[in-house]
């Protein structure tokens, strides 16, 4: 049976000064420096032989692939299933006014961890990137393709593949900006999840989607 990789990019860091959660919502672009993370993640799968690539319709996932698709002369595919993950507090800062969990308005959007309550369920999450991940291994059959995404949908990607619960600690998810989590199939099976930080460097100092500090 063939093999096929499917490579799942989270994009670079977000020019995002008034640090809220952006979510879905249009116009967010690469800082400067997560310009220099997607260059790095392209030089990265530069050698890889990459058939496909595939993105999020937001802005910051597209300009993350571009320099991806570049290398293999290839155009970057916009991907409705690729779409960060819903979220009420889409807009706030976490933590502060609107989104403050002490305020007991927001107590109904904390109910249920499990599912969870303030945003898209998980399960929702893995279904809908799972179709795009199984159609991508299909259209690169034999070679490798790159789908380009968001933090939380990825994570839930991998603790599915890997037997784990999805409901986790969001502090703990191994997956830094402009990461590298490849699913390698042998025919239509999962064989085996590995995981990459080409950004590594560009890390210390860089600000995630809420404006923590990732290093």
């Amino acid at each position: 049976m063939s093999t096929t990789t499917v490579h799942l990019v989270r994009h670079g860091e977000v020019h995002n000064p008034e640090k809220v959660l952006y979510g879905r919502l249009p116009g967010y672009r690469l800082s400067d420096r997560g310009q220099q993370m997607a260059q790095r993640v392209g030089e990265h799968l530069a050698p890889a032989d990459v058939a496909l690539v595939r993105a999020s319709p937001l802005l910051r996932a597209q300009q993350t692939a571009a320099p991806i698709a570049a290398a293999h002369d290839l155009p970057v595919e916009a991907d409705q299933r690729l779409i960060e993950s819903g979220n009420v507090f889409e807009g706030h800062r976490m933590g502060h006014g609107a989104a403050r969990f002490q305020d007991p308005r927001n107590w109904r959007h904390f109910a249920n961890p499990f599912r969870p309550s303030w945003g898209e369920p998980f399960r929702d999450q893995v279904a809908r990137v799972m179709e795009s991940i199984h159609d991508a291994r299909d259209r690169a059959e034999g070679r490798e393709a790159v789908l380009v995404l968001h933090q939380l949908p990825i994570w839930l990607i991998r603790r599915s593949a890997e037997g784990r619960p999805l409901w986790h600690h969001p502090g703990r998810r191994e997956c830094s900006l402009c990461s590298v989590t490849s699913l390698h199939f042998v025919g239509p099976h999962l064989s085996e999840v590995s995981y990459a930080e080409p950004a590594a460097a560009l890390l210390d100092g860089a600000v995630d989607a809420t404006g923590g500090k990732l290093a």
